[in-house]
């Protein structure tokens, strides 16, 4: 008779399961860091060529909105890449999935040094982030193949401690290289660090998903995935989650320089700064969520970060409302950056600790999540120009009170995994 799976199991208690299982292979020493890296290639290409973006509009003739679309090309293609590459990966492995990513990056990497005009530069920003957004959900399902126990929690901490390294050292790295060379030479960059990313996935990145471990049966097994996910409340409720927040994040990231610099004055020497202290709070606060989920409580841990971006959205929604001080609304984005970074390991954990068998599909959904909503969140930020904070404070506002809505169906049960139950 198959094993009794009651409905009281959820992601905490899987989680006590041991690091290494006869079906999970060990990593090895430098999987781990290439599994970092791969969650950073793809969001950098956002944000290495921002600092030459005037430059690049103003030679290809094209007008600052049209220009404005290869970014947003970009983001929209790392939610759809993320979409397709984690249900083939389930199906197909790892390994071969992600070389064949890292690959369509470099070439496309290329074809955008290369565009002539903006309007194939935008086609081949939107094919960049496809390929990109491989990376992303490979590095996060080869990671709960490998990965168990608060072994897995600290994995998704050290994730988003990357992602705030990413996000300080893409536009710095990006405005150093402007020095040296132009908007098309930038792509070329993004070409060559492909290229090494490449060479290390061959040399260090064995197959993580074996075959017997793979889900066969085409599209209609696809299908089947994604409804088995949607049906769980608790997976449900942590994507939405996570969604939730990163609107907020992406809204921050899109308004904070409209509103630090045109709004209350600061150079971009003093913008860099405040930025780098944000930054490096969300760094900071990703790594303590990790250690306080392992040692207090996931949901617990959750919760606090929720409360924290709450207070963060609420002074930036005051600061709309009525003119307060440079320190306060500094303080606002830091306690928004951080609060995100502190709900961030905990929300990933719930949504995929549970689905070992489905991990490249549940990252699929996470992934397009978190960027779909942060597209769609961030042109609210500008409807009322740069002259004014209130949009980003009730964007922000909204997002988290969705969030915290999110979080309530936590509270449901989780529906059994079909692989919990296996045969006796």
């Amino acid at each position: 008779m198959p094993e009794t799976f009651t409905p009281a199991e959820t992601a905490d208690q899987t989680l006590n399961q041991a690091p290494d299982s006869p079906a999970r292979p060990a990593a090895g020493r430098l999987l781990p860091a290439l599994l970092l890296l791969l969650t950073v290639f793809g969001p950098i290409s956002m944000d290495l060529y921002l600092p030459a973006l005037p430059a690049l509009t103003a030679e290809l003739g094209a007008v600052t909105s049209l220009a404005q679309v290869t970014v947003t090309a970009c983001l929209l293609g790392l939610a759809a890449g993320q979409l397709v590459a984690g249900p083939a990966s389930d199906r197909f492995g790892r390994r071969g999935i992600l070389l064949v990513g890292v690959v369509a990056y470099i070439v496309t990497s290329a074809l955008c040094a290369l565009s002539p005009t903006v309007e194939p530069l935008i086609g081949a920003r939107f094919v960049q982030g496809l390929a990109g957004g491989v990376g992303i959900v490979i590095a996060q399902a080869a990671g709960r193949d490998v990965f168990a126990g608060t072994a897995l929690i600290r994995f998704y901490g050290r994730l988003t401690v990357t992602g705030g390294l990413a996000a300080i050292v893409g536009p710095l790295l990006g405005g150093l290289l402007t020095t040296f060379v132009n908007w098309r030479g930038l792509f070329v960059v993004l070409a060559l660090i492909g290229t090494a990313i490449l060479a290390a996935c061959l040399v260090v990145f064995g197959e993580t998903l074996p075959a017997e471990r793979r889900i066969g049966g085409g599209f209609g097994a696809t299908l089947a995935g994604f409804r088995t996910l949607l049906a769980d409340r608790v997976f449900l409720g942590a994507v939405l989650t996570i969604g939730f927040l990163n609107a907020a994040i992406f809204a921050y990231l899109a308004g904070a320089t409209f509103v630090l610099q045109d709004i209350y004055g600061l150079s971009p020497q003093a913008y860099a700064a405040a930025f780098g202290l944000n930054s490096a709070g969300f760094m900071t606060f990703g790594y303590l969520a990790g250690r306080t989920s392992e040692r207090w409580s996931i949901r617990g841990t959750l919760g606090v970060g929720i409360v924290v971006t709450a207070l963060g959205a609420g002074g930036l929604l005051g600061a709309g409302l009525t003119r307060v001080p440079l320190p306060v609304v500094i303080v606002s984005l830091f306690a928004l950056a951080s609060g995100v970074a502190l709900s961030t390991p905990p929300a990933t954990t719930l949504a995929l600790a549970e689905y070992p068998h489905l991990a490249g599909t549940a990252s699929s959904l996470l992934g397009m999540v978190r960027f779909g909503f942060g597209g769609v969140a961030a042109p609210f930020v500008g409807v009322a120009g740069a002259s004014s904070i209130l949009p980003l404070g009730v964007v922000t506002v909204v997002s988290v009170v969705l969030a915290a809505g999110s979080c309530a169906l936590l509270a449901g049960q989780r529906r059994p995994s079909p692989a919990a139950a296996p045969a006796s």
